[in-house]
């Protein structure tokens, strides 16, 4: 599958966001090595290495790449492009830290205050410390706002990853009956999520049973029975690399009573929450909508996880729908809505939908039927 990019303009309105919010946290600059932050600036897909690659964008002026010289062609034909980027390559033997302190004024001036991508490994960090003389701040303060709002091309591409998933969901029925196994159905569902459109299947969970107890469990070799209750949770990429992420909840045969009774509480809770979302409203705000509706069935004791969490380039980001995130909800923020119950020994439910905020309220990107999916055993 072909890996695409967004317009050279999106990114560079990223780059001048990420050079205001520096300049607004009072840093010098921001140093960005491979990851999620490197790849929402500037389109960037490079690994992280032992040599260093890292985007450094200064408070003010133009941002620059320090690159190994041999990775250089590569960097220049898949992000760089036509961004103005100044890049500044280096061979073994160089010291590539330096190259990032002169990007950001030289050195011998005293202290460079920066902050560094959340995920930058040790082996660059302790050295950079070294050469700014102090220890860098985390990019949190500074990415968390830009990446948790998702522009009009970020939506897009989440509906379409949406509405990928769903295509996945409305074929699992095909893949449940008796005396397979969850390996097998996992197997499946894979391949399917690939040829709805996902450039990989990055997550199965294929959760029959008493195995359904666990939040995330995965697969396994138990073999599918009559009456089992299986959660399916399952996601990956649509280009240019934003995330689906989608459960529902199966039964093969007519589902035991007591379970009917809880999944229409649960049914209920997810309906709950989704419907309290809208800006203004705090993250945990929405956790409390569908935890109260639980606790009022008894079945409080058996969420055992956050209500959602946010969605974009990475699959688990910002914002965190959660007891104690006093966070505003704003118009464009992307995140699940995912209570469950997970009775130990006995089975488990979820249901989860990605939802975008709207100017008044939040816009589904799974539309599957969130009832109780039964699937007919055969005759």
């Amino acid at each position: 599958m072909t890996v695409s990019r967004f317009s050279n303009e999106v990114y560079a309105a990223r780059l001048a966001a990420a050079a205001a919010a520096t300049r607004d946290a009072g840093l010098a600059g921001l140093v960005i090595t491979p990851g999620y932050d490197l790849r929402y600036l500037i389109g960037s897909r490079a690994q992280t290495l032992e040599r260093l690659t890292a985007l450094v964008v200064p408070a003010a002026g133009r941002p620059t790449v320090v690159v190994p010289r041999m990775e250089r062609a590569a960097l220049e034909s898949s992000a760089v492009g036509d961004l103005g980027l100044t890049v500044e390559d280096w061979v073994d033997g160089d010291d590539p830290y330096v190259l990032v302190a002169e990007a950001l004024g030289g050195i011998g001036g005293g202290p460079i205050d920066t902050a560094v991508t959340d995920s930058m490994p040790a082996l660059h960090l302790i050295p950079l410390t070294a050469v700014f003389e102090t220890m860098p701040v985390l990019a949190t303060g500074v990415m968390r706002s830009l990446r948790m709002a998702k522009g009009p091309a970020e939506v897009d591409v989440l509906r379409k990853a949406g509405m990928a998933i769903d295509r996945v969901h409305a074929r699992v029925h095909e893949f449940l009956r008796p005396g397979r196994t969850e390996a097998d159905v996992a197997a499946d569902i894979a391949e399917a999520i690939v040829a709805e459109g996902h450039s990989e299947a990055t997550f199965v969970i294929v959760a029959s049973g008493p195995y359904g107890a666990d939040p995330h469990h995965e697969c396994s070799d138990r073999v599918l029975e009559p009456g089992d209750v299986i959660v399916v949770d399952i996601g990956g990429p649509v280009e240019p690399g934003y995330y689906s992420d989608s459960t529902r909840t199966y039964c093969l045969g007519e589902p035991d009573p007591e379970f009917a009774e809880q999944y229409a509480v649960l049914q209920r809770a997810q309906a709950t929450a989704v419907a309290s979302v809208r800006p203004g409203v705090t993250a945990e705000e929405v956790d409390a909508a569908a935890r109260r509706v639980l606790a009022e069935a008894g079945l409080g004791d058996y969420f055992v996880h956050r209500t959602g969490h946010g969605i974009g380039l990475s699959v688990h980001e910002e914002p965190y729908i959660v007891a104690g995130n006093s966070l505003p909800l704003a118009e464009g923020m992307a995140f699940s809505v995912e209570p469950g119950f997970y009775l130990p020994g006995k089975w488990g439910a979820r249901i989860e939908d990605i939802v975008i905020v709207t100017e008044d309220g939040a816009l589904s990107v799974n539309n599957r039927p969130r009832e109780l999916a039964v699937v007919p055993l055969s005759p």
